[in-house]
């Protein structure tokens, strides 16, 4: 019954905002069904909305996704109707990471009718150098109460959500998206801790929102129900697709597990098939219903299976017009399965006009694919997916290998959509592991170059792979300085090998390493990012650049349009003078220096961009070993590829001689002339000396 002391909670997961946002016919599925969803939790009276994670579908949604996202959260979730429950926890803890630490309908300048609870997914959780996700914009609108965030990667504490509604007390707990093996090590190592209310314990309905892989695809790629707490009542599961929203028991656990599935078909598998529903929760004390609420504007999805070697009857490989009689078999499945969502579109006028198919053929058996492109034009307007509505694949088999001996007669077999799923970590390590002995890896290890691969093509973190190198490079080098290696490649050799598996069987600080080359990645996107918006404020203001060069007191002086800032001017008369110029890339001096040189002068050598360890210890070998093991290190990280250096000689001859230099940045974003950077031997006071053209030296 619907009282004062039931709570009614909408549950859903996996409503992925923003999926196929440009495609003419599927484009605003999810933002209709999200309004359905909303609008589900209006009709029922809903004390609160709980959502499993995925609410959008990019890590970076686009504004036409965040519009109206927003739209729908301010048209359902806003009004006059007061919420009827109460929080009992310490919200500066629950809330920790938002600068709003407490529930949105607490707020005094919000109007909160229906508020909304929510872990982040493996879709939309937080990067970058703050840490930020779609959900913390939502949150800091006030529309959204994003909770389970955890930061740490040695040690995880879930603090739960206290609430209580008349003599109904739930204590809601969530655990945003963490990768699965970093979870699964974790709770191994008895390193995730659910904390419980120390009055009456017994007395709290505990809810758990957890968003990983359920299903096993690797050894540790997945979380096992059974490291969860057998404390729990009901756990919420959310990453995975296939709607399974009845409570199903765990019997060793002794808690129940709804798995509410998506909203919107995201991959032509068979999950995806089945039909799609929301929850809608009641809880009074310990007793909970759960109630299915099928969804009415999801697409319609159909998939098929077929076997050409099963029909010898209608299909013979020698048969010169096979191919045509196997298009014809698929055309009449195809229309078949579009008669079927024909008919259950007439009992729902809300639901798509166009249907998803899918039909599998297994050509096993000397049987050739006819041309799908040719296939799908015939389709165009009556289904939404033609390009790939026929996929042809193989029969695999493999042989199934016993302890005694094989089984030639048993076969296994299993379409390429429904295969283990592999990861860029996994692919990266299997690669290393099966490659030559000369290309595997020596000084880095595979764990970490799949972590910064990961972050590169999920994340589009550009200097995630050049940070971990250089990381990595930097931890080794200091490691053969402390032991005072030889600079003989034998023993480098092996010194760096046994630094390598220590640092791979160290797990842990392996982690810590990965974590910090990526701290220091989006560290270095963020200053990129600055330095590009500043160059392209002066840019704009910028019209002209001239440099005279007074050859009596050896000063240089530029003048800027409008007369913003003055270059930076260093050395004297006499003295060399070096100017960084010239567009071109290369090393070298310009045609003008071998015309004006009047003197000799000594070459200056530029540091590479990476050194070799073997390098950089013949270097160190001087220096005396009987020394105390403090030591100096230099590291030059210069963002620009090496540039064409000049020498200019300062005349003798007491008369102006004008040159225009051009500074070729980083990128080549801009040839306008930036200022002219004379530098000498000497450190001298310059008053002309400007911020806006200092290098940044790390």
């Amino acid at each position: 019954r619907d009282d004062e002391d039931t709570f009614k909670i909408l549950i859903a997961t996996d409503i992925h905002l923003g999926y196929l946002e440009k495609d003419p016919v599927r484009g605003n599925d999810t933002f209709v069904t999200f309004n359905e969803i909303l609008d589900h939790a209006q009709k029922n009276g809903v004390d609160f909305v709980l959502l499993g994670g995925d609410l959008f579908h990019e890590n970076k949604p686009s504004r036409k996704t965040v519009h109206s996202c927003l739209e729908s959260l301010r048209k359902y979730c806003m009004g006059d109707r007061p919420v009827q429950f109460e929080i009992l926890s310490d919200q500066a803890v629950n809330f920790h990471y938002s600068k709003f630490p407490w529930v949105n309908y607490q707020d005094g300048n919000l109007n909160i009718s229906i508020p909304i609870f929510s872990i982040h997914g493996n879709h939309d959780d937080p990067t970058g150098a703050d840490a930020l996700c779609a959900l913390d914009i939502l949150s800091c609108a006030g529309l959204l109460n994003h909770f389970g965030r955890s930061a740490s990667v040695e040690k995880i504490d879930i603090s739960p959500i206290l609430l209580r509604k008349g003599r109904t007390k739930i204590a809601l707990y969530g655990l945003g998206a963490i990768p699965d093996e970093r979870l699964y090590r974790m709770f191994v190592n008895k390193q995730v801790t659910m904390l419980r209310p120390k009055e009456d314990e017994d007395s709290w309905f505990n809810l758990f929102v957890i968003h990983q892989n359920r299903s096993k695809h690797g050894a540790t790629n997945y979380i096992p129900e059974q490291f969860l707490d057998d404390f729990i009542n009901l756990v919420v599961w959310g990453h995975e697709h296939e709607c399974k929203i009845a409570p199903s028991q765990n019997e060793q656990q002794c808690f129940y597990v709804s798995q509410p599935g998506s909203s919107v078909v995201t991959s032509l598998s068979p999950g995806e098939a089945v039909k799609k529903h929301i929850g809608l929760l009641h809880v009074k004390g310990k007793k909970m219903k759960m109630q299915k609420i099928a969804l009415e504007t999801v697409r319609t999805f159909y998939m098929e299976d077929i076997v050409l070697a099963d029909h010898p009857d209608l299909f013979n490989p020698d048969n010169p017009k096979v191919t045509q009689a196997i298009q014809a078999f698929c055309m009449e499945k195809v229309e078949l399965m579009l008669d079927n969502a024909e008919r259950e579109r007439l009992g729902n006028p809300r639901q798509p006009e166009k249907p998803l198919i899918r039909l599998r053929v297994d050509y096993t058996g000397g049987f050739e694919p006819f041309s799908v492109h040719r296939f799908s034009q015939k389709y165009m307007d009556r289904v939404a997916n033609p390009k790939d509505i026929i996929h042809f694949f193989r029969h695999r088999e493999q042989k199934e290998k016993n302890d005694s001996d094989l089984n030639f007669g048993k076969l296994i077999g299993r379409p390429p959509s429904e295969g283990m799923t592999l990861r860029v970590e996994d692919l990266v390590k299997q690669y290393f592991q099966t490659a030559e002995k000369k290309v595997q890896l020596s000084l880095l290890t595979e764990r970490g170059m799949g972590e910064a691969v990961q972050e590169f093509v999920d994340k589009e973190e550009k200097d995630a792979i050049e940070e971990l190198v250089k990381f990595q490079l930097e931890k080794t080098q200091r490691f053969l300085k402390e032991r005072l290696t030889d600079a003989e490649e034998e023993k480098i050799d092996e010194e760096v090998r046994k630094f390598r598996e220590s640092r791979k069987k160290n797990t842990e600080e392996e982690d810590e390493e990965v974590r910090e080359a990526m701290t220091r990645a989006r560290a270095h996107r963020s200053e990129d990012a600055v330095l590009v918006a500043a160059s392209s404020d002066e840019e704009l203001m910028d019209t002209g650049m001239k440099g005279t060069v007074d050859s009596d007191d050896g000063l240089a002086t530029t003048s800027r349009g409008r007369g913003r800032a003055r270059g930076r001017a260093r050395g004297a008369r006499g003295q060399n003078s070096m100017a960084r110029g010239s567009s071109r890339r290369g090393r070298g001096s310009t045609g003008q220096e071998s015309a004006t040189s009047s003197g000799t002068y000594k070459s200056v050598s530029v540091p590479a961009k990476n050194m070799s360890i073997i390098d950089a210890f013949r270097s160190l070998k001087p220096q005396s070993l009987n020394s105390s093991k403090s030591y100096s290190e230099d590291i030059v990280d210069d963002d620009s590829d090496i540039e064409e250096i000049s020498f200019v000689p300062s005349s003798k001859v007491n008369q102006r001689s004008s040159a225009t230099y051009s500074l070729s940045k980083r990128g080549s974003q801009s040839q306008t002339s930036r200022g002219v950077d004379f530098e000498s031997d000497e450190d001298e006071y310059d008053p002309f000396k400007s911020t806006a053209t200092s290098r940044r030296t790390k």
